[in-house]
């Protein structure tokens, strides 16, 4: 189904995007505007075995920030989350482990934008999370940089 058909409520134009937040364990990433109303709600696939924190293919759990954006990435349109961040790299250093990087919201593999709906009943990316290119370019226009994001399981 299109996460577009299951929005919590449309947003009005130019309505301001206070958080992204994302529920691990319902598949859900939604924007949410000032008082805490929901503006958008989407269908996100995610890593493997995604409950839980990182290392590993796991979408990192906690308080990060949509940092910058790439048109041109490998996946339609993404947008970067500022994980690691300090208390991220404290956690792999004291397991000795890499904490991993590169988290982002993106759409689908290019010029398979076609199989999205498909794509979005498994989890499928290395820790980012992915939503339909349709679903991409309404995050694109209605989330800033400098947003905060919130990881929750």
């Amino acid at each position: 189904m299109c996460a577009s058909l299951i929005a919590a409520s449309p947003a009005l134009a130019g309505e301001k995007v206070d958080l992204v937040l994302v529920e691990k364990s319902k598949r859900q990433l939604r924007l949410v505007g000032d008082g805490g109303r929901a503006l958008r709600s989407y269908r996100i696939a995610l890593g493997g075995d995604p409950i839980g924190h990182k290392p590993d293919e796991r979408t990192p759990e906690g308080r990060y920030v949509l940092d910058w954006r790439n048109a041109n990435s490998a996946a339609y349109k993404s947008i970067h989350i500022s994980y690691p961040n300090a208390n991220d790299e404290a956690a792999a250093k004291a397991r000795a482990v890499h904490p991993g990087g590169s988290i982002m919201i993106h759409g689908q593999p290019n010029g398979l934008g076609w199989l999205g709906w498909l794509l979005q009943l498994v989890d499928w990316t290395d820790g980012c999370i992915a939503v339909t290119d349709s679903d991409m370019d309404e995050i694109w226009a209605m989330v800033a940089n400098g947003t905060p994001i919130e990881i929750r399981r």
